[in-house]
């Protein structure tokens, strides 16, 4: 009995052993299996991934080949365009050539017919030898200028001919190579809220908070039915843009009073300033200026936040610099000074809520206090005639500022709104009495009042120009300033019988 009782046992250990090791080969068949299914699947998505390379890198090359191919044609084209000129010019060297040849024998056949005449006039004997030689000279001096005159005039009309063309290609050449995005000109900037009951913390007990927010930032804080939304309102872009910061940082971290709306003020205002002179840098790097004076670099960074009829001050100068200078190349003059006019010709539009006057002038003085050339200096005070051009780079600048400006899409206002602007401008100053015309010029950057003497005296021509000025102010929204000159004329006239 106890050996059959052994033997069963061991044969249970046995089967079970079995079972262990059919359990574990069935168990490393199958990881086997999932060990070679993942194989394939990640051999199949290396091929997969190799292909999708492939597809990649053959896509590349081909757009790498086709703008080799674009920039080999237009090399072809420009060196077509390059020998037909050269070609043109010497056929116009060949043209004169023939002509200075036509003169000399022209010269040599009027010589001849001198001698002829000499002689016929000594035969005669009508004329001494020196009153013949004096009317011979005459003459021939007649003569010679008459067609000297036709060849000088054919010459002047071919060259401008060719000078017409030239700067029309060159300008199209510079308008077609240069385009920068535009923004719309505000004078409002739209904060969003989290909610409308934020609305209420930023008032404040009895207004404390908004009254602390615009006494610190000079920004009027509208708040009214808009939902989740407020308005900031400041002429100055600076100020504004460092107020809608400050509001943002605010309102993100909850904690609005008059003591914490300083801290943020503070803090952003630095900010701007350093954003201002990294966008000032990134625009020297772009034009490719290496020099120019920490303050002038720190105001053109401010005009990235500036806008004129709805474009953008700061890639208006570019635009301006880079046409600029592509102008001068063609023309063969040094790029660099034209360059460096045009990216500074409205420096001054960063002052001008700061310093009365012109921006062209405000920006001159500007650029000598901090050691432009003469010729800068000069682009910039004269680009819009408050001072006439006297250098090829002022000329260029005033082309460049144009171009920029009136190129369309470049600047928001439509011819009708500009008409409707001037004519409220001479319509607020025709209202006064005593005025008897009225003009506006420079684009309305000025508006001339002409008064009756007799009616208007000294003091209230005074009164007269601060009363449009004030109205202008409130009633008009325009960029810069805008010059009220009243013009008090008397005159005496008299007939002598």
């Amino acid at each position: 009995m106890g050996i059959a009782l052994g033997t069963g046992s061991v044969l249970t250990v046995v089967a079970a052993s079995v079972t262990v090791v059919v359990v574990a080969a069935l168990t490393a068949f199958a990881l086997l299996l999932r060990l070679r299914a993942e194989r394939e699947r990640l051999r199949t998505a290396a091929e997969r991934e190799a292909r999708e390379i492939r597809a990649t890198a053959k896509e590349e090359v081909r757009e790498i080949r086709a703008d080799l191919e674009r920039r080999e044609q237009r090399l072809i084209d420009r060196e077509t365009r390059i020998d037909a000129e050269s070609e043109q010019l010497h056929r116009r060297r060949r043209e004169l050539a023939d002509e200075r040849d036509e003169l000399d024998r022209r010269r040599a056949e009027v010589n001849r017919l001198e001698d002829e005449r000499r002689a016929i006039l000594e035969r005669v004997a009508v004329y001494t030898a020196a009153e013949a030689r004096g009317d011979l000279v005459r003459s021939v001096e007649q003569q010679a200028k008459r067609e000297a005159a036709l060849i000088v005039r054919d010459i002047e009309r071919a060259a401008r001919d060719r000078g017409e063309e030239r700067a029309r290609r060159i300008v199209a050449a510079a308008i077609q190579r240069v385009a920068t995005e535009q923004t719309a000109e505000s004078v409002v900037s739209v904060l969003q809220l989290p909610g409308d009951d934020m609305k209420g913390r930023i008032i404040g007990r009895e207004g404390r908070n908004i009254r602390a927010f615009e006494a610190i930032t000079g920004v009027n804080l509208i708040i009214d039915d808009t939902p989740e939304a407020v308005l900031l309102s400041c002429f100055d872009p600076v100020r504004r843009e460092v107020a809608r910061l400050s509001l943002d940082a605010l309102v993100i971290d909850g904690r609005i009073h008059p003591h914490r709306i300083e801290e943020v003020y503070e803090r952003k205002v630095a900010e701007v300033e350093q954003s201002c002179v990294r966008h000032g840098e990134d625009a020297l790097t772009e034009v490719g200026i290496t020099d120019m004076h920490p303050e002038l670099v720190t105001l053109l960074g401010r005009l990235r936040y500036r806008t004129s009829y709805g474009q953008n001050v700061l890639g208006h100068l570019l635009e301006s610099a880079h046409i600029a200078g592509m102008m001068a190349a063609e023309l063969g003059v040094e790029p660099a000074p034209v360059k460096r006019g045009s990216l500074l010709h409205d420096i001054g539009k960063a002052l001008t809520h700061e310093v009365e006057g012109s921006h062209a002038l405000i920006g001159a003085d500007l650029a000598r206090r901090h050691g432009e050339s003469e010729d800068v200096v000069h682009a910039i005070e004269a680009h819009h005639n408050e001072v006439d051009p006297r250098t090829v780079e002022a000329v260029l600048t005033q082309a460049a500022d144009a171009i920029s400006g009136g190129r369309p899409g470049a600047r928001r206002e439509s011819l009708e709104s500009y008409v409707r602007r001037l004519k409220r401008l001479e319509q607020i100053a025709a209202a006064h009495p005593g005025v008897v015309k009225v003009f506006a010029m420079q684009a309305g950057r000025e508006v001339r009042v002409m008064v009756r003497p007799d009616d208007v005296d000294d003091i209230q021509a005074q009164v007269i120009a601060r009363d449009v000025a004030k109205q202008v102010e409130e009633e008009l929204t325009y960029p810069g300033q805008i010059r009220i000159t009243v013009v008090r004329e008397s005159r005496a006239t008299e007939f002598a019988r």
